[in-house]
């Protein structure tokens, strides 16, 4: 009888049928109920199906881990599932209503060596997956890369990532520096977004979250995808620090919210998370986005409005930058200013003189005060570190 169970079992596994279908052939040689149980690839199959699995998925999680556990009523019998010297799972044979045969504890392991093939099966699918996500995704943040639409939408739908209605990229850097630590990052984002895509590339993982699957859900696309995404890089805190980008509808866009994303986690990273609760907000997000696709014109405004003040700060030792963020904080009442700087208030009116001689700004004036918005704004961007001060 084993040595034609064993050609079943190994008929069944190697035929894609699975452990259920290993599971209901031993079932039957033994005469009573059989599960496998193999944590390692999230398996809990069993014959028949009705049986009750919870007692026995929390032994076997707890024999893996190498943790005392209490052995359930109903185990009559089990084979452990090793790879090498590695506990990984469990078959195990439960009360019936007939006794087992004498034979029991060879057909089990028999299951046992079967369900190993199944683990390697399932090694090599996930291998190739991890390869393949990180061929695509390496590629989509290649500079000179161009892949279009078609392209980037028929590869992810092959690694069961839709984003044929658009996606937003997320950055994410863990705390610690660990293989591991990343390789949880990438297993919980597939446990809370099982339609992401998500693989560790150059030391940060990378992902790209399609809108829900409500197709019919409240809000706007662009929104409803903005706040899945919010939700799932606020679960991974404290492990990582992650940057967003904005909703990208064009698929073929996708290497510039992926740019958009790891500029994000660079700031917020080198800021310290100064920036943190603003860099979500309407007007950071255009200034990442003209940062990520013309980095140059960024820069040229930057220039143009906040810089000669950056500049003045740092051969003066003075305090420019920081007073007209305050008169902007303040709402440009210069009393309010002078309290919240510890000046008098003629070194604050004294300093906004000064703030319009070098960048022709007048910050009395509204649209001129908008521009210097606009310009501290891109500061934190550019030089990050300066927004904690």
């Amino acid at each position: 009888m084993s040595h034609e169970l064993h050609l079943q079992l190994v008929a069944a596994v190697l035929g894609g049928e699975g452990l259920t279908r290993v599971a209901q052939l031993v079932s039957a040689a033994v005469r009573a109920p059989v599960a496998i149980l193999v944590p390692r690839i999230a398996v809990a199959a069993a014959f028949p199906a009705t049986i009750e699995l919870g007692a026995l998925r929390r032994y076997t999680r707890e024999r893996v881990e190498g943790r005392a556990t209490h052995r359930p009523q109903e185990l009559v019998a089990e084979a452990p599932v090793l790879a090498g010297t590695d506990l990984i799972g469990v078959v195990a044979l439960l009360r019936g209503e007939q006794p087992p045969p004498a034979e029991a504890q060879e057909l089990l392991q028999l299951a046992a060596v079967a369900s190993l093939t199944e683990v390697g099966i399932e090694d090599a699918k996930r291998e190739v997956e991890q390869e393949l996500r990180g061929t695509l995704l390496e590629e989509l943040r290649t500079p000179g890369e161009q892949l279009d639409a078609r392209q980037v939408v028929r590869r992810a739908a092959r690694l069961g990532c839709d984003v044929s209605r658009g996606a937003v990229a997320l950055c994410a850097g863990a705390v610690g520096a660990d293989r591991r630590d990343l390789d949880a990052l990438v297993a919980a984002i597939a446990a809370q977004q099982p339609g992401a895509l998500a693989q560790t590339v150059d030391g940060r993982v990378f992902a790209i979250v399609p809108p829900p699957a409500d197709e019919d859900g409240d809000g706007d696309l662009a929104a409803r995808t903005l706040s899945s995404a919010r939700l799932l890089a606020r679960s991974l805190s404290p492990r990582a620090v992650c940057g967003l980008s904005s909703f990208c509808a064009d698929p073929a866009a996708l290497p510039r919210a992926i740019q958009e994303a790891e500029l994000v986690l660079d700031v917020l990273r080198r800021s310290g998370g100064a920036v943190a609760e603003d860099v979500g907000q309407g007007t950071y997000r255009l200034l990442f986005r003209v940062l990520a696709s013309h980095p140059e014109e960024l820069r040229a405004f930057y220039d143009e409005t906040v810089g000669p003040l950056v500049r003045y700060d740092e051969r003066h030792a003075s305090e420019l930058v920081r007073t007209v963020e305050t008169y902007l904080a303040q709402d440009c009442n210069v009393n309010a200013t002078a309290a919240a700087i510890g000046a008098h208030r003629h070194t604050v009116a004294h300093r906004l003189e000064r703030v319009k001689e070098l960048t022709k700004l007048d910050p009395l004036r509204s649209e001129d005060r908008e521009r210097l918005g606009l310009g501290l704004k891109a500061l934190r961007i550019i030089v990050p570190e300066r927004s904690g001060r």
